[in-house]
């Protein structure tokens, strides 16, 4: 499948338009729905200051002592949602859960470290690292497509 992106004029707003497909798989049309009604805004907290989030600027989420926090490389905003919102809500944009209390952006991931027991450490963009739990080291490893880490 080719995709070709353009961008639009400063007065238009952003299309997806199909051209040619012979027949679009449930695969194509879950993605599309999942673009279409993805829900991306946020709003950051920090401080005394209200901030609109980029979710591509987004390192990762952190649930802590029953807050919510967005990771960018060098500031932290409190978020007003559950994890399992944000993760619902982010997933067609290559965020996964990590461990119980984090999902990280997949794009934010530089390499990925073996620790013991079966854990991995994730190497951020940022120079931060992160630790991936042992039951969700198999769905990193298979997003991003490798088999087993010696």
């Amino acid at each position: 499948m080719k995709i070709i992106i353009e961008p639009p004029r400063s007065d238009e707003e952003d299309d997806v338009i199909i051209v040619r497909c012979a027949s679009p798989d449930q695969r194509l049309i879950s993605m599309l729905l999942a673009f279409q009604n993805a829900n991306t805004e946020l709003t950051g907290y920090l401080n005394d200051k209200i901030v609109p989030l980029n979710y591509h600027d987004i390192y990762y989420f952190e649930a802590n002592e029953n807050r919510v926090f967005a990771y960018y490389s060098s500031d932290v905003y409190e978020i007003k949602h559950k994890l399992y919102e944000l993760e619902a809500r982010f997933v067609p944009f290559d965020f996964i859960r990590c461990s119980k209390s984090m999902i990280v952006n997949m794009e934010k991931i530089e390499y990925l470290s073996p620790l013991f027991s079966g854990k991995m450490e994730a190497h951020l963009k940022n120079g931060e690292s992160i630790v991936i739990s042992r039951q969700y080291v198999h769905q990193i490893k298979a997003k991003l497509g490798i088999g087993e880490v010696e």
